[in-house]
């Protein structure tokens, strides 16, 4: 069994710097990650891959060593692989790695679970050939593959990003096929004070943009009525675009638009949440340290709320501070001083974001979908089916569950659970934070009895209680 002062659920780049930070001020540390390398979905693999495909990912990408190479102290204990299944009150974590289980206590804990790619259920989006941009993404970090034919739908500018790898990669997308609209820039410039404090932003924007105009990569706007056709697998895009209908042939199709907290660490042990209507996500209850309701809790990076990465690595920053001056390393003075610069830079890394959630909202039509699309992907249920289960008297997402199976798969609603709150609020006239969301028990991820059987006794015994 470990036993630290500091447990770090996640290697991203908010757990990273918070590691870096909390062992610099003397804290015994353990890092707790899925991942076989450091770096997080963000910066996967980054220190191989920088070698590899440095001039591919770009600069943004390769500035992920910085962290890593923070890693690299005598007070932090990295585990690799290390998948968390259960947190209790300790904070007291179990997870399983290599096959076997183990168990981790510390006096403070930081899940820096980082973000999820907001699902985009679309008619055919369940076709083979059809996946998130991230995952197309994540295909050319650690494999070298850039998906070939490909037409990117969605909206954000992560669709910029992936689609000027891909063209630097010499597999340039077909087109972009975007879902915000005039209408959503013209109101997004209410935000553009803000937006040019992060002119670093802004300029680099630009920069894609014109990279992909270089590149003679076709874009349509504001476009609606999107369908993916195919049978076997996906072999076209549809919509309507300034009016007229529009049919792209393509063998792949990468749906974004947009991110979401990672939050099924969280609610597995209740830490209240909150909704977000902006950006129609919940957020958890945190304090400006990220400390939560459960004061030896506490939660940095985009689980907290989408930042970015360099906002993230500074929040991890300062929950690293403010759990040092609770352990006694740093006085409240000291903890302060340190934390006013970072709080600065903080704050002109979060300036753009007003202006970019409002030029790239969501798309309603995936918010709502059609009555005929799935929904659940594990369990195959509709948006129909869920519309139909609110006028049976379903209320809330763990309804669902009794009414027709909807997150009961193995993600556990981690996928769907928006989706799910977000239609049964509009066929209840209630709010989302009204309707709630999937109540979320351990395991938080599969784990076998042989994993379990694999503890040590005392573990064991201590598990069972």
């Amino acid at each position: 069994m470990h036993e630290v002062d500091l447990i770090i659920v996640g290697a991203g780049p908010a757990g990273m710097s918070a590691a870096g930070r909390a062992a610099e001020c003397g804290l015994s540390v353990l890092i707790l990650d899925e991942q076989p390398a450091a770096g997080g979905q963000i910066y996967r693999d980054v220190d191989r891959a920088s070698a590899l495909r440095g001039d591919i990912l770009g600069k943004d990408f390769t500035e992920g060593q910085t962290l890593t190479r923070r890693l690299d102290h005598e007070n932090i204990t990295h585990l690799k692989g290390a998948v968390v299944w259960q947190i209790e009150d300790g904070p007291r974590v179990s997870y399983t790695q290599a096959g076997q289980g183990g168990v981790a206590c510390s006096k403070r804990m930081i899940m820096a679970t980082g973000a999820l790619e907001r699902p985009m259920p679309l008619p055919g989006w369940t076709l083979p050939g059809v996946m998130t941009a991230g995952a197309a993404q994540i295909l050319l970090k650690q494999s070298g593959i850039a998906c070939e034919r490909a037409v990117l739908v969605g909206s954000g500018p992560l669709l910029y990003l992936i689609a000027t790898q891909m063209v630097r990669a010499d597999v340039p997308p077909i087109a972009l096929v975007e879902t915000q609209t005039r209408q959503d820039f013209i109101g997004s410039l209410r935000h553009l004070g803000g937006a040019l404090r992060g002119w670093r932003y802004l300029l680099k924007g630009a920069g894609m943009l014109w990279h992909l105009r270089r590149a003679r990569v076709s874009r349509y706007l504001g476009v609606s009525d999107i369908a993916i056709e195919g049978k076997e697998a996906a072999q076209a895009v549809t919509f309507t675009s300034e009016g007229k209908s529009q049919r792209i042939a393509c063998e792949t199709v990468l749906l974004h638009h947009g991110v979401v907290p990672n939050t099924q660490t969280a609610r597995s042990i209740d830490i209240p949440h909150h909704w977000d209507e902006r950006q129609a996500y919940f957020v958890p209850h945190c304090d400006e340290w990220g400390r939560t309701p459960k004061p030896a809790v506490f939660i940095a990076g985009d689980g907290a709320g989408i930042g970015g990465a360099k906002a993230a690595a500074l929040a991890g920053e300062i929950a690293a501070l403010d759990i040092a001056c609770d352990l006694n390393r740093l006085t409240s003075a000291d903890r302060e001083a340190a934390a006013r610069p970072l709080r600065a830079r903080l704050a002109k890394e979060r300036a753009a974001r007003p202006f970019i959630d409002s030029a790239y909202p969501p798309h309603a039509a995936a918010l709502a979908p059609q009555d005929p699309t799935i929904v659940c992907r594990c369990e195959e249920v509709t948006a129909g089916d869920i519309r139909r289960m609110a006028g049976l008297g379903c209320l809330g997402p763990n309804q669902t569950k009794a009414f027709g199976r909807a997150g009961m798969g193995p993600c556990q609603g981690r996928y769907c659970g928006l989706t799910v709150t977000r239609l049964l609020a509009e066929a209840n006239g209630l709010s989302p934070d009204q309707t709630g969301h999937y109540r979320i028990r351990p395991p938080i991820k599969p784990v076998t009895l042989g994993e379990i059987a694999a503890m040590t006794p005392q573990e064991t015994s201590e598990q069972s209680k």
